[in-house]
């Protein structure tokens, strides 16, 4: 699933133009008077993946970890299976209970969703002051104020699911994907913390003000008008060249992952051209033959046509268009924070830091489309952090 400034680069004149009415369309529903259908799932950092359900093939209920999809699928539906795939990890005990536990719930077709806990790793932890009961499957680490009814419920729990995603088919290889599970379906079992990645309730709280309204309506203005100065064909060429394509998009991450908002547009364009050459060069120089350096040379070249088919200001409006992209998104994600029933932080080497949630997923109800809105510079930031201590570096995780 694609961010939903990066599908500037990846999508062409659609991309561009989807990424700009996906936030109108956000905007008029935070602001209240939407009219067309989206739907926000939120993002959790939950691991490992489930798959679980009834084979179409048999009618029996499993669980599994991926690959259901491939010509021979891996599926677990006795704690034999799960033995011979995966004996002897932190995994085979968790997709045990998964498959105990999750057949439960009476779940028509198949579903998938993430694990974020089993009962032996939630922890009853004192941040700031108060009292949680907490769990950390990954980056962020969930807390719930201990003398809360969610909390009471997650502590009867044995397993703790977000599901977010419901297959139909008659068979694995043939089914298709249908963003949002209504676990409401499900049955009310004690044993399973089932919840649904879908916010359900988008009103009153998330209402935008008219300042707020305003902030995300201008930036999708100067959005639309740059969009209107990019030609279609540097779109099309820097969608359609892999390689291109990949560069631009890892030399936009290495800014991410330093926490640096792009602001200076036309020294961006000639950065990316120096680090595309820079990073031909260091692989040119390795290769002990003259033909596979020839080679090299070669395919250098071909994606270097790109900054001389295009003026570096026309390069330029790519990255400010993301740049307008990335504003309105941003003001989106605070205020769909509100929402968080759940406090997030991260666990560091001096102690417990507030953070944001993953991000959200907005859904087109009517053309299936989904992209991510996620804050990118907080979480990268968290998640190659050597300060930040994920949730399977916590002592008693293997």
């Amino acid at each position: 699933m694609t961010h939903i400034e990066d599908l500037v680069l990846d999508g062409g004149v659609k991309g561009a133009r989807d990424a700009i009415l996906a936030l109108r369309s956000l905007r008029d529903m935070l602001a209240g008077h939407s009219s067309r259908p989206t739907n926000i799932t939120t993002k959790w950092d939950g691991a490992p993946a489930v798959f679980c359900g009834v084979d179409p093939g048999d009618g029996k209920f499993f669980v599994a970890k991926k690959g259901i999809f491939n010509k021979n699928p891996k599926v677990y539906k006795s704690n034999a299976d799960i033995d011979d795939d995966i004996a002897g990890t932190e995994l085979n005990s968790k997709m045990k209970i998964a498959l105990a536990e999750l057949s439960k719930l009476g779940i028509k077709g198949v579903v998938q969703g993430d694990i974020m806990f089993t009962n032996d790793d939630l922890k009853t932890e004192n941040i700031e002051g108060e009292s949680y009961v907490t769990f950390h499957p990954n980056t962020i680490l969930y807390a719930v104020p201990s003398d809360s009814d969610e909390a009471r419920t997650i502590k009867k729990s044995k397993i703790g699911v977000v599901f977010h995603t419901s297959y139909k088919g008659d068979t694995f290889e043939s089914m298709s994907a249908v963003y949002g599970v209504d676990v409401n379906k499900f049955r009310n079992v004690s044993s399973v913390w089932a919840v649904s990645a879908e916010l359900q309730d988008l009103s009153g709280t998330v209402t935008m003000t008219k300042s707020e309204t305003k902030e995300v309506t201008a930036a999708l203005s100067e959005a639309g008008k740059i969009f209107k100065q990019v030609s279609s064909n540097i779109l099309k060429d820097l969608e359609s060249h892999k390689e291109l394509n990949q560069l631009t998009n890892t030399f936009n991450n290495t800014f991410v992952r330093q926490r640096k908002r792009i602001t200076n547009f036309t020294a961006h364009a000639k950065e990316l051209e120096k680090y595309i050459t820079a990073k031909y060069d260091i692989e040119i120089a390795k290769l002990k033959t003259d033909a596979g350096k020839k080679r090299k040379d070669a395919a250098k070249q071909d994606v270097l046509k790109f900054f001389k088919k295009y003026k570096t200001s026309e390069i330029a409006n790519i990255f400010k268009l993301q740049s307008h992209i990335v504003t309105a998104k941003q003001i989106i994600i605070n205020k769909l924070n509100r929402l968080n029933k759940v406090d997030t932080f991260v666990k560091t080497r001096n102690g417990f830091r507030v953070t944001s949630p993953e991000g959200f997923v907005a859904i087109d109800k009517l053309g299936g489309s989904a992209v991510k809105l996620v804050d990118r510079m907080e979480f990268a930031a968290n998640n190659f952090s050597s300060d930040v201590i994920k949730g399977w570096d916590s002592p008693g995780r293997g």
